[in-house]
């Protein structure tokens, strides 16, 4: 998706949730579409800072939680960073695909999927926080 397409479409959802994609909230998100795949805050922190000179930190973590709390962005714990959300706010489980050679990032609806992994921690009476499931390989293209 083009860049302006995306930021606008980022906007308008934002609008249509009661909030607004505030100047520093939408240039933070401009970081992370500079960076494909997984991108870390510390590299969001270090980008705004060469852009605007002072930065602190709970000022990316918060304009980072914003953007995910809004569905534009999504956590993924196991890699300790943020990617961007090309079907804001999915209603669904995410199998988030990570390539180990050039660093892509696919994600799929994995709800289908994921059932039978969800009985089965309910049979055992243990219920998961939501998050996304990371697998980590080699894409199509590095495998050519």
């Amino acid at each position: 998706m083009d860049k302006t397409v995306y930021l606008d479409a980022a906007r308008r959802h934002c609008e249509s949730r009661g909030c607004r994609l505030t100047e520093l909230r939408q240039q933070v998100l401009e970081l992370v579409l500079e960076h494909p795949g997984v991108v870390k805050a510390y590299q969001i922190l270090a980008d705004l800072q060469r852009e605007r000179g002072v930065a602190a930190p709970p000022t990316v973590y918060r304009a980072l939680d914003f953007l995910v709390e809004q569905g534009l962005l999504h956590r993924v714990e196991a890699l300790n960073g943020f990617i961007l959300c090309h079907h804001f706010d999915c209603p669904h489980d995410g199998l988030i695909l990570v390539c180990e050679r050039c660093g892509g990032v696919e994600e799929l609806d994995a709800t289908g999927c994921l059932t039978s992994l969800t009985d089965a921690m309910s049979a055992v009476g243990f219920t998961p926080r939501a998050q996304n499931l990371v697998l980590t390989g080699t894409c199509r293209s590095c495998q050519a």
